[in-house]
């Protein structure tokens, strides 16, 4: 390291990382060598890496200048020749600037574009004194710009189906998490991430809490000590729990001995209910230390799996996971009340979901299609799932080995492909549960061999496609609307800052604001027509949903209490047991889960499945309420033609527009999710009682006397229950209507009087920071209006992306290589 790099580091406020650079020896000439992918080394944290890339390009482009100005003597009439210039607007209305925006520089790429205004931003916020309301207003406004929504990808498959290798493959990291085989699964949900922090791979292991813990061990003890039919699975998944936590020894001793601290000597975050953390220098060396929390391997003590609610890894230097999380999930549902609320929380929080199954039995897979079906309304109307991605694994398994030649190989592979896709496609089309909240445009089938992928194989993408998978995870992590979005709200604040600086409010703000009230009343009653349409649509269903529940609710329950098969009879005992202790649900350990909420619920859900999909679509390209709230507008644009005065003003609420919409499609997406779930929470809530009490029987007659007792009151109180659960629901829209009317109104309404009823000339001077600001702002403009479709939406991705289209076999010069992922 030389004194150059030691002393720009210092120049650039880096002074923290001159040890960091000397020992990676960079000295002046390496210095200006340094890619994007050796700056990833260097810096951990995003902001730091786009603040040094801007800096080191303009050192570039100063010594660029100073070598030019040696070389050609500097004129009135060729000083310019031949140098592309940035508009300084950064407008695109003719030819000549759009091929400037086509040719932005390097320092405009648009991580360099948000760390630039972040940092203008952050400045600004330090410079404003606080003390006076419309100083407070806007440092408020400026705090409010940081939004990092993460996307969601849940991967769902049984033991052995290839979920674990599909995800170390599609990030490029073959031993991150350890393969299932035999008797060995993944106990608990994991969340795989990127590391912005730093450069090790990391676990973040939250625990169950103490209570939950304790509560499950005297759950324990009273089904291995119930009396009646054994029932075995359910015996032995808790035995394995307790075998494989405590070792051997255990069924001597009671629920608050096997409490005892000196248990949980290993794990101390445990009994402080904090989280624990782990660290490895590899992948391999992380996944080792992770066995224990996450394999759940029969036989296997001294693990700590059955405390653990969920993982988080983070993985460095991966840009496919910036703003993508993926979730490998169990099954369905959880016996553990807080596994199973986390469980139910991520399912509807995944605005992607993968189901991955093996190919050769992909199309009559009964497990992948039980998951799909059991979580489609959680994933659907009770959640933000745009589209399924059913994965077929281990395509490379197949009777192309027989095959002859390469050719005859590919064109067995294709042909193999395209007839599984078609079977999947064809069973798909026959789930008619799945498809009241999924139609067939929001469902794709890929083929993929996570061994060949690993192994470098130059492999056609139609083979094996996983690189797609890859594609559409870079699509998911673009961030171009989130960073539009932070800059149009920055140029929008320091707009409103210049237009109260510069003293421009006169007496035509009265005729301003009036203009505006009045178009926000018009466009609130707009509004509000949609919204009423759609509670009596919602209204007039359930009222037809409760009749039907009244009808059929003894029924259902009835086939629930008696089943046929296997399970009937005094073998249904403890199942029945685990359902009421469980308020209601039971998850058995080879079965999928039994929910006894849902089930008295389904009249219900089922009468207002089409109309929700309808009134609140998944798709980020629809609005909720048929888009009435993205129409929302007080025509500032016009009002700015009429009163240029104001055009700094109109500019701030311009921008306000934007981020309330924002704002509250996030509001109605998390609490549509609320108000679906509603109707069986309310079910849930009416039958505590009765659950409460059929839990409590012992000895003879328990069967008998469990059934009974839900009988009971669900004869007795089905003229009520249901008409509640219809009128809550109905309580929570119209309150949801009350909270989108009302924030509206409020937010404009302030944002109008402050922004023109305030002349303060005391504030700073920021017309520096407000020319740079517009013009990043008219750069991002500009390439939107150019994006492709694709990078719009996830859903958009099927559009492009489909291969399903495809007429014949792919031909050698398709192959692709494993691409290097970072």
């Amino acid at each position: 390291m030389d004194d150059f790099v030691r002393n720009k580091l210092t120049e650039w406020g880096l002074s923290e990382w001159i040890d960091r650079f000397k020992d990676e020896g960079i000295d002046k000439e390496s210095l200006y060598c340094l890619n994007d992918h050796d700056i990833e080394q260097l810096f951990p944290k995003v902001g730091l890496r786009a603040i040094f890339r801007k800096k080191l390009q303009l050192l570039k482009e100063h010594e660029a200048a100073a070598d030019s100005a040696q070389v050609q003597p500097s004129t009135s009439h060729t000083g310019d020749k031949g140098k592309k210039k940035l508009d300084p607007q950064g407008e695109c209305q003719s030819p000549t600037t759009k091929r400037q925006c086509d040719t932005v520089p390097g320092e405009n790429s648009e991580e360099i574009i948000l760390g630039e205004v972040t940092e203008i931003m952050e400045k600004v916020r330090q410079n404003i004194q606080q003390g006076k309301t419309f100083n407070t207003f806007l440092t408020d406004k400026i705090r409010d710009l940081e939004t990092d929504k993460r996307e969601l990808v849940g991967v769902f498959g049984k033991t052995g189906a290839g979920k674990s290798s599909l995800i170390n493959a599609v990030i490029g990291e073959e031993n991150l998490l350890p393969s299932g085989s035999g008797s060995a699964c993944t106990s608990a949900m994991i969340k795989v991430e990127a590391n912005v922090d730093n450069q090790n791979y990391e676990a973040e292991i939250e625990f169950i809490t103490k209570e939950d813990w304790r509560e499950e061990l005297w759950n324990f003890d009273k089904f291995l000590k119930e009396d009646g039919c054994d029932d075995g699975d359910d015996d032995d998944e808790y035995r394995e729990k307790l075998s494989a936590l405590y070792g051997e020894g255990w069924e001597d001793k009671s629920p608050d001995e096997l409490m005892d601290k000196n248990y949980f000597r290993e794990i101390p975050e445990f009994l402080r209910s904090e989280k624990k953390m782990l660290t490895g220098k590899s992948a391999e060396d992380l996944s080792e230390k992770l066995i224990q929390y996450t394999r759940r391997e029969k036989d296997r003590q001294g693990c700590y799996w059955p405390l653990v609610k969920c993982v988080t890894v983070k993985v460095p230097n991966k840009k496919l996971l910036q703003h993508v999380t993926l979730v490998d999930l169990p099954g369905n549902g959880d016996c553990n009340k807080g596994r199973d609320e986390m469980w139910k929380k991520l399912v509807a929080s995944c605005s992607t979901v993968w189901i991955v199954t093996e190919m050769n039995r992909a199309a009559d897979e009964k497990e992948a299609w039980e998951i799909l079906e059991s979580a489609c309304s959680l994933m659907g109307n009770g959640g933000e799932c745009q589209q399924i991605h059913f994965i077929c694994t281990k395509s490379d398994l197949t009777e192309v080995s027989k095959a002859r030649s390469t050719d005859e190989a590919r064109n067995l592979r294709f042909k193999e492909n395209e007839q599984t896709k078609k079977d999947v496609r064809n069973n798909f089309n026959q789930r008619k549960k799945i498809q009241k909240h999924f139609e067939q445009d929001r469902f794709t089938v890929f083929m993929v061999s996570s061994k060949e992928f690993l192994q470098g194989k130059c492999l056609n993408t139609d083979e094996n496609e996983i690189p797609k998978l890859q594609k559409f995870l870079q699509e998911l992590n673009d961030r171009h609307s989130e960073n539009l979005n932070y800059v149009s709200g920055a140029h929008g604040i320091l707009s409103l800052i210049e237009g109260a600086r510069s003293g421009q409010v006169t007496g035509k703000n009265g005729d301003v604001c009036t203009a505006l009230e009045d178009s926000m009343r018009l466009q609130l009653d707009k509004i509000r027509k949609p919204i009423k349409d759609a509670y009596e649509a919602f209204e007039k269903c359930l009222s037809e949903g409760v009749k039907n529940s009244k009808d059929s609710c003894e029924k259902t329950l009835k086939s629930f209490l008696y089943p046929k098969g296997k399970g009937a009879g005094s073998a249904f005992h403890k199942t029945l047991k685990c359902v009421v202790v469980n308020n209601g649900t039971h998850k058995p350990k080879k079965k999928k889960q039994i929910n006894l909420n849902e089930k008295l619920a389904s009249w219900l859900t089922d009468s207002i499945d089409e109309e929700f999909k309808k009134t609140f679509p998944n798709d980020r390209r629809c609005g909720p309420f048929n888009g009435v709230i993205s129409e929302f507008s007080l025509d500032t644009q016009g009002l700015i033609q009429k009163y240029k005065d104001f055009e700094l003003q109109l500019t701030f609420l311009k921008t306000e527009e934007e981020k309330i919409k924002t704002k509250l499609h996030n509001i109605i997406r998390d609490k549509k999710k609320t108000i679906y779930s509603s109707l069986t929470e309310l079910i849930k809530n009416s039958m505590q009682e009765c659950y409460k009490r059929a839990a409590e029987f012992r000895g003879k007659d328990t069967l008998k006397n469990m059934r009974d007792t839900l009988e009971t009151h669900v004869r007795d109180s089905k003229n009520t229950m249901f008409e509640n659960a219809k009128d809550d629901m109905l309580a929570q829209l119209n309150q949801l209507k009350e909270n989108i009317l009302k924030t509206l109104e409020e937010t404009m309404q302030t944002s109008i009087e402050l922004s023109l009823k305030t002349d303060d000339a005391a504030l700073p001077d920021f017309t520096t920071e407000l020319e740079m600001v517009k013009k990043y702002h008219n750069i991002l403009k500009c390439r939107a209006v150019k994006r492709p479709a694709s990078m719009s939406s996830p859903l958009a991705f099927k559009e492009s992306h489909s291969s399903e289209t495809n007429t014949g076999p792919p031909g050698p010069t398709d192959a692709l290589q494993k691409p290097e992922l970072t």
